[in-house]
């Protein structure tokens, strides 16, 4: 089996911790041996105060791509479309905008931290924004495919907006806002799981090829019927679902042409964007559980495993506040004064320095195999060669095991290799204002 490149995996990875000691000499390997087990400031843009400290624990794994969250999930669309979400009334002057009310999530909202400012933070942030926008349909209401044409518009003038030069219409309204410079705007995604797709794909294709369109239909179990870059895969189930979906996409054909054509136009197959995925059964996850982790945790080794594929991935939802919980669990959650990661947040620091790594082939010796689930990766700092390996038990039982990873070109400098578990003493613990650190 070669090894793979891991090009991108996920809104939540960054870097590792790195050795304050001298490059080692010659060609020798970190070891870094990560378990989950039941045994600065960011820029002078981020002001000081709440937005800083959330800021600071999206900085911590530090993300590759950030969606637009503002207008991502349910947000985007609204319950009626006369509630969704107008990226246009999100910039300006901030007592200028008129807010609107959010009816899926219940709340009034001044939209003073809208597309602009998304833009911002991933700029702050060092990572790529993903824009989602509304595609003419909420959860109870739609336009008509014939009346589409000014939701095509604004899509093109939103990109426009991130994209254009300081001289065009909304590239010029961007500029006397503060930021002459245009924004790295590489990906967009039409609306949450829902239709009205090919207009936008055959607008937002021709005004700029170079961006990568992702689409909202899940084609991880047969092909799209329509052109696309990526496409959207959610998933939201119990502990052991999450678990064994390690193995998903692992399952996924690599045979069949890579190109087809659509309508004349020769067409790629597109990768996968896992743009939400959480453990969020009552049962097991609670409010933000050790065993809800560990499933995930055991995910996203398989999303690593599969990162010929598999492009992106994104925990949902990242923040909720403490005083209005209408979804639970969440990554990070926080009040007016204080703020604590779930062991969900904690477990997706173990993967912060994935992208751009190299996967090696695992081999697991043990009888618990099947509650196992383990992942090598090396990557290089400076001079510096890192083997990071890690492993998941998702059993009931403490196991003896032997890991063999290949590929790897270096040996292993024992004295300057750590271990790292995240655990505590009971599979429901969750972490607290009071107890921040009880899973971590």
């Amino acid at each position: 089996m070669m090894d793979n490149e891991i090009k991108r995996l996920g809104v939540l990875v960054s870097e590792v911790d790195r050795p304050v000691q001298p490059p080692l000499p010659r060609k020798s390997t970190t070891l870094e041996l990560e378990g989950f087990g039941r045994n600065l400031s960011v820029t002078e843009n981020i002001e000081e105060g709440k937005t800083y400290n959330l800021a600071m624990y999206i900085r911590s794994i530090e993300p590759v791509e950030l969606t637009a969250s503002l207008t991502c999930g349910c947000f985007v669309e609204g319950d009626w479309l006369k509630n969704a979400v107008r990226w246009r009334e999100t910039i300006g002057p901030w007592e200028e905008r008129p807010g609107h009310y959010g009816d899926v999530w219940k709340y009034w909202t001044d939209d003073g931290l809208g597309y602009f400012e998304f833009l911002q933070l991933a700029e702050d942030l060092g990572a790529e924004p993903i824009w989602v926008f509304n595609a003419g349909i909420s959860h109870h209401d739609e336009v008509d495919t014939t009346a589409l044409a000014p939701f095509v518009k604004d899509a093109l003038n939103g990109i426009e907006f991130a994209r254009g030069n300081s001289e065009s219409t909304w590239g010029s309204i961007r500029a006397a806002m503060g930021h002459s410079e245009r924004f790295p705007l590489k990906y967009v995604a039409t609306g949450n799981e829902d239709s009205n797709y090919l207009m936008f794909y055959n607008a937002i294709r021709e005004a700029y090829p170079d961006i990568q369109i992702i689409s909202n239909c899940d084609g991880s179990s047969k092909p799209l019927h329509h052109p696309a870059d990526l496409y959207d895969f959610h998933v939201y189930s119990n502990a052991t679902y999450i678990f064994l979906m390690k193995d998903y996409f692992t399952r996924t054909s690599r045979t069949g042409p890579k190109f087809r054509v659509f309508e004349r136009m020769i067409i790629t197959d597109p990768t996968v964007f896992v743009s939400e995925y959480a453990v969020n059964y009552p049962r097991d996850a609670g409010n933000g559980s050790l065993l809800a982790s560990l499933a995930e945790a055991a995910f996203l080794i398989g999303l690593e495993k599969n990162s010929d594929i598999v492009h992106l991935a994104s925990y949902a939802p990242l923040f909720v506040n403490d005083n209005d919980r209408r979804w639970i669990p969440d990554a990070i959650v926080f009040n007016s004064w204080q703020q604590y990661g779930t062991p969900s947040y904690w477990m997706q620091t173990f993967f912060r320095e994935s992208s751009g790594s190299l996967i090696h082939p695992v081999s697991l010796a043990s009888s618990y195999s099947s509650s196992l689930a383990a992942s090598a990766i090396t990557w290089k700092d400076n001079e510096d060669m890192f083997l990071r390996i890690k492993i998941v038990n998702f059993g009931s039982h403490a196991v003896n095991l032997t890991i063999s990873a290949t590929g790897h070109r270096a040996g292993v400098d024992t004295a300057r290799s750590t271990v790292t578990v995240l655990t505590s003493s009971d599979l429901l613990d969750e972490n607290s204002f009071s107890n921040p650190n009880k899973a971590r």
